[in-house]
């Protein structure tokens, strides 16, 4: 992705600015590189195992599971990036238009803390690839020193791509697509020539309500990518496409989470234990073939590093809108070294990777799924974004409200919050009413939460939208959600 100002490759400097029209010059094509490489995980394979061994699905209805889930997820975060060609800004910062200067720290603060968790689970299953590969080819076992050295790598290696901006960002992604496509097509022959397909095919169907909750259990990842949605569209023109967005949003995605949660399914028919390993990339190198298992893993780190870098160029937009006066790239630096640290305690202290995952993912995904309520609800009836004001943080400011609140969009916000969390069962939290209802059973309180906050929202009397300085009335990109 280039622009008139910055070559690419070049150091990223604009931070919560809007991007002028005149370097909106980036492709709606570019998008599909960007979500291959968000979901080049290995994770995606243990939920796969998950789905066949825990949910009791057979193959069917696991591929009805893999193509549902970022249908609804990458649809929602495809849909959430129309405002980034709109106002030409990261995500948070549009969100001051939604919940006023103040009262936008409220979820601003949910959502930076939630990525902390995203980026250390990346960054322990990143140094968990090092780790592997090293024993693999080295014969060199983990120890303390390796486990703290192998995610300082990590950490480091994320926080240099992250740090230099979306350029080198996207140019990283198109090359893991690539080399994502090859070894996929090399894993499928592996899979199809060694495979007991008659195992496969001969388990009997799960229950109904199992392949939901497994559907919100994939598409819960695919949620924590909403808000960031807008930063990776701003330097679209206003004109581009919005089908050309939402499509290009679900076909990278689903082009990955399609193949790597089937692969899980049907690698689990042989080894059950894949969905509950404590170490799932050790535990993968074991079941594969050397010649197979180290360019898997390697692939593996690629996606994990190229995973949190994006994450973490999203989170140095998010830093920023909480009051750090600091640069991008170094705002970047402060979620770096929280992952190093929670990472350090992750690999070091807890007994249960998967179980410490499956029960974060849960929790994040009903904190990211308060704003989206709020702010795809706004987006109806907010079409445009006043540049002066998103950066307008004392009360002259067109986004002020009232004492800085908007009151609707925070009240929508925390009653879709705690109605959520109401419906959400995981090993570290269960909800009042998470069970003997259909909500809290398929783990769909993250559906709940984008329900009441949009619906309430939607319902509540809203400050009037105030007129951008300067807008352009012949701009054609007026009509609400327009796809």
């Amino acid at each position: 992705m280039s622009t008139t100002s910055q070559s690419e490759g070049a150091l990223e400097t604009r931070g919560l600015e809007p991007v002028p029209d005149s370097e909106r010059t980036a492709r709606t094509r570019d998008l599909f590189p960007t979500w291959v490489a968000a979901n080049i995980s290995v994770l995606l394979l243990t939920m796969g195992a998950s789905l066949v061994v825990t949910y009791k699905l057979n193959f069917w209805q696991a591929i009805v599971v893999a193509t549902a889930a970022p249908l609804v997820s990458y649809g929602l975060v495809g849909l959430i990036s129309i405002a980034g060609k709109r106002g030409g800004a990261p995500g948070m910062a549009l969100s001051r238009a939604v919940f006023g200067q103040r009262g936008n720290l409220l979820p601003g603060a949910l959502i930076w803390v939630a990525r902390w968790g995203w980026e250390t689970i990346n960054a322990v299953t990143g140094a968990y690839a090092m780790l592997t590969v090293l024993d693999i080819l080295l014969d060199v076992k983990s120890n303390t020193f390796l486990i703290i050295v192998t995610l300082l790598l990590f950490v480091v290696t994320t926080f240099a791509i992250s740090g230099l901006g979306i350029n080198v960002v996207q140019k990283c992604n198109k090359y893991a697509t690539y080399l994502f496509g090859a070894f996929s097509v090399l894993v499928l022959v592996y899979l199809a020539m060694n495979t007991d397909w008659s195992a496969v095919f001969d388990r009997p169907a799960g229950k109904m309500s199992l392949m939901v909750a497994g559907t919100g259990l994939i598409a819960a990842g695919g949620v924590s990518w909403i808000p960031s949605a807008p930063d990776f569209t701003r330097y679209l023109p206003r004109t581009a496409s919005s089908k050309a967005m939402v499509a290009s949003s679900v076909g990278g995605a689903g082009i990955v989470v399609l193949p790597m949660v089937l692969m899980g399914a049907v690698m689990a028919v042989s080894t059950p234990d894949l969905a509950s390993a404590a170490d799932p990339v050790s535990f993968l190198g074991e079941i594969l073939p050397l010649w197979i298992a180290v360019p898997y893993l390697l692939i593996a780190l690629v996606g994990m590093v190229l995973i949190n870098s994006m994450s973490m160029y999203s989170a140095g937009f998010t830093a920023q809108t909480l009051g750090f006066k600091i640069p991008r790239h170094w705002a970047v630096s402060v979620n770096a070294v929280i992952s190093l640290a929670f990472g350090g305690v992750l690999m070091l202290v807890a007994k249960s990777f998967m179980g410490s995952f499956i029960a974060f993912l849960s929790l994040l995904a009903v904190a990211f799924s308060a704003w989206v309520g709020v702010f795809g609800a706004d987006m109806l009836r907010r079409t445009e974004y006043d540049a002066k004001a998103l950066l307008d943080t004392t009360p002259t400011s067109a986004y002020w409200y009232t004492g800085g609140f908007s009151p609707a969009a925070v009240a929508a916000w925390a009653v879709g919050l705690g109605s959520g969390l109401l419906f959400t069962t995981s090993d570290w939290f269960t909800g009042p009413l998470a069970a003997n209802n259909p909500v809290g059973e398929y783990g769909l309180g993250w559906v709940a939460t984008i329900v009441v906050s949009g619906l309430l929202y939607m319902v509540l009397p809203k400050p009037a939208v105030p007129a951008p300085a300067g807008a352009d009335e012949a701009d054609e990109e007026r009509a609400p959600l327009a796809v």
